[in-house]
């Protein structure tokens, strides 16, 4: 069948027209879009053929075109059953049905609640060493967070060992004191 044949009938008979082209073209539809949908259920498979039809309908009912209609069917229906595939990728696993009582309960594992007091503290906490000026805040950023020992720090910062132990345990204290003033146990170093 060429576009003018389906042209020619569909100005006598629309239904005809798209009778005509899907029973001589189904078959060839299909075998596209199982090349590409092996995997997935017969439904999704129909689904995407019905799809296919349905633009090819949509973009004949624009215009009239010349040429070969087996092409422009097989572009159709290779592009549709690609995105068909990469739609239903993106969501495989996320179907539950809850009419099924046997559907275990969802729960996405993740404490929204205790990620957000993480972040919160993180953020006072930071605030807080931050508050400690140079060079108290890097010796606690260095000690706690980078786990250097003093002699470690002391050469990164041109300081004697015993003075970055002096400085690091009066920081502590200072800072358990300012995490207290804000609302938070003491505990926390």
């Amino acid at each position: 069948m060429t576009f003018e044949e389906f042209n020619r009938i569909q100005s006598i008979s629309p239904e005809k027209a798209h009778a005509a082209l899907f029973e001589e073209y189904y078959r060839y539809v299909k075998a596209i879009v199982f090349s590409r949908l092996r995997s997935f259920s017969d439904e999704d498979i129909e689904e995407c053929i019905s799809d296919i039809f349905a633009d090819i309908f949509f973009s004949f009912s624009k215009g009239s075109y010349a040429g070969d209609i087996k092409v422009f069917i097989g572009t159709v229906a290779r592009n549709k059953s690609i995105d068909h595939f990469r739609k239903h990728s993106r969501n495989a696993g996320k179907t539950v049905y809850l009419e099924d009582d046997s559907t275990p309960d969802i729960r996405s594992g993740e404490d929204i609640a205790g990620e957000n007091e993480k972040k919160e503290l993180s953020l006072v906490l930071m605030d807080c060493i931050n508050s400690l000026g140079e060079p108290d805040s890097s010796i606690i950023i260095k000690k706690f967070y980078y786990d250097m020992d003093s002699k470690q720090i002391a050469g990164e910062l041109s300081m004697k060992p015993s003075a970055v132990r002096v400085r690091c345990s009066r920081a502590a204290s200072k800072l358990k004191e300012l995490l207290a003033a804000r609302g938070f146990m003491e505990g926390i170093l």
